[in-house]
């Protein structure tokens, strides 16, 4: 799998079928235009204007916006409830996870998620290759949640997202904060957007960090 980060909550997933996976898709409000894609398939974790612009997208893609389980293109997706913020969802109301099965690999998509899920919905998810996981606080979960959710769910990868960045974001925390409080991980900074994962080269405890313009 290919695994292109475009900014924001919004990655780029292709699997080695040529099938394109697209995350939560953003408007300018955020810092930046989300340049026009063509994907097959695109995921929105809720319909806030960050994570739901479909304006971006050039051709008609299958949209999954709801929970449940889907089969796309060969792509199986699991839609899990959670909660936006730590109120129950009475600040922002509610946030999709979604569970990719992409190469032989499971890939959780945490959204927008405020609060760490209830452990019967930990335990539907189950084992997980890699996690997307927001870190940037104030709308999100932090940093300190984040690696409390990754060690819940023990993802041999984990991909930091959601956070402030030279375009994005500025209100929110950056990455440095959630690589300090990482230990005992192995810490890869990539200088560049894109990354090729296998299942048999994950590793264990690994962080990966993209770079976006």
């Amino acid at each position: 799998m290919d695994i292109k980060w475009l900014g924001h909550s919004c990655f780029m997933m292709t699997d080695k079928s040529g099938t394109r996976i697209l995350t939560d898709p953003y408007d300018p409000s955020i810092g930046k235009e989300l340049e026009p894609v063509e994907a097959d398939i695109v995921t929105i974790s809720h319909e806030h204007h960050d994570h739901s612009y479909l304006h971006a997208i050039k051709n008609k893609p299958e949209i999954v916006n709801k929970v449940g389980e889907f089969n796309i293109n060969g792509i199986r997706i699991r839609g899990f409830l959670t909660k936006h913020d730590d109120k129950d969802g009475a600040l922002r109301g509610e946030n999709r996870m979604y569970l990719f099965y992409i190469d032989g690999m499971r890939v959780l998509h945490a959204g927008d998620l405020g609060a760490i899920p209830p452990q019967s919905t930990l335990n539907d998810i189950g084992e997980i290759d890699v996690l997307l996981v927001p870190i940037g606080g104030t709308y999100t979960i932090n940093s300190l949640q984040a690696l409390e959710l990754a060690n819940l769910l023990k993802p041999k990868v984990v991909i930091p997202m959601h956070y402030k960045t030279k375009n994005f974001m500025p209100m929110l925390d950056g990455v440095d904060n959630f690589l300090r409080q990482s230990k005992n991980c192995r810490i890869h900074r990539l200088n560049e957007s894109l990354a090729t994962l296998e299942p048999g080269y994950l590793g264990e405890d690994r962080i990966l960090v993209l770079s976006v313009d």
